[in-house]
């Protein structure tokens, strides 16, 4: 920060020659309050300076200086290109790119940086303050892009891991499908395997019962009620007279047994 300090005082001495200013109060009363580290009043007075000049050089470069200490870097930048657009071509060229690399260094705008001190070392190649803060940019856009190269690298391991994962995952949905599938299948299998069964074993109890049920048909005698056959009358008028001979030689066996019943007593009375 001392050399912005510097660097304005020098374009505060350089008068009206050097950048043919139009009112050099304000701009004298901004290097004053700037060197007192009042940068608010600094800052009102530079801005008083370019109302009444706007092309005044030194209200420029020295109000970009002043905003920078107010960290204001924005609007720091674009008064120092206005400045450096004016310095191009004059002694102060290397010191309006060294400033406004610094100004970009602020800003983590670490390629801008490289080119504006490159520039002011081409200008004044002895600057060790350029080449400092050059090298620090390098080694800032060097670590910025690692980190981004890092962080690519972790999101696309993310990636490939969600992927995988959801790989994984699909997996074992496919396998507690076909599990489930496979489960269903055996229970169907086991369920007409049973019903198979079942029917197989009613068919042969059905066989069993309808073959127990023809043997005892068979063992069993003609039923009372069915009909008797039909005989004619001559083998009626034989049976007939069968029965009556049967029955006939039936008395004629009881008559004599009966005779002989009283044959018995009659003697056993006489002894």
């Amino acid at each position: 920060m001392k050399r912005l300090i510097i660097t304005i005082l020098l374009i505060a001495l350089c008068g009206a020659q050097a950048f043919a200013q139009t009112d050099r109060r304000e701009v004298r009363s901004g290097n004053r309050s700037f060197r007192k580290g009042d940068f608010s009043k600094a800052e009102i007075d530079y801005k008083k300076a370019l109302l009444k000049d706007s092309t005044s050089v030194a209200a420029q470069y020295n109000l970009a200086n002043d905003l920078y200490r107010l960290e204001n870097y924005q609007e720091a930048e674009k008064y120092a290109s206005k400045a450096l657009d004016s310095l191009a071509r004059s002694p102060r060229a290397a010191d309006a790119y060294f400033n406004q690399g610094d100004i970009f260094l602020q800003q983590r705008r670490w390629s801008e940086a490289i080119e504006a001190f490159k520039s002011s070392l081409r200008l004044n190649p002895g600057d060790m303050d350029a080449k400092s803060n050059l090298a620090y940019a390098q080694k800032m856009l060097e670590k910025e892009q690692q980190d981004q190269q890092n962080q690519q690298n972790q999101d696309q391991n993310k990636d490939q891991n969600q992927d995988k994962n959801q790989n994984n995952d699909q997996n074992k949905d496919n396998q507690d499908q076909n599990q489930d599938k496979q489960e269903n299948q055996d229970d169907q299998n086991k369920d007409q395997n049973k019903d198979q069964n079942d029917d197989q074993q009613d068919q042969d109890q059905n066989q069993d019962k309808d073959q127990n049920q023809d043997n005892n048909d068979d063992q069993q005698p003609p039923q009372q009620n069915q009909p008797q056959p039909k005989i004619s009358p001559e083998a009626a008028e034989q049976m007939l007279q069968a029965i009556q001979a049967k029955e006939n030689e039936t008395q004629d066996k009881v008559n004599k047994e009966k005779a002989a019943a009283v044959k018995s007593r009659k003697k056993e009375k006489n002894w």
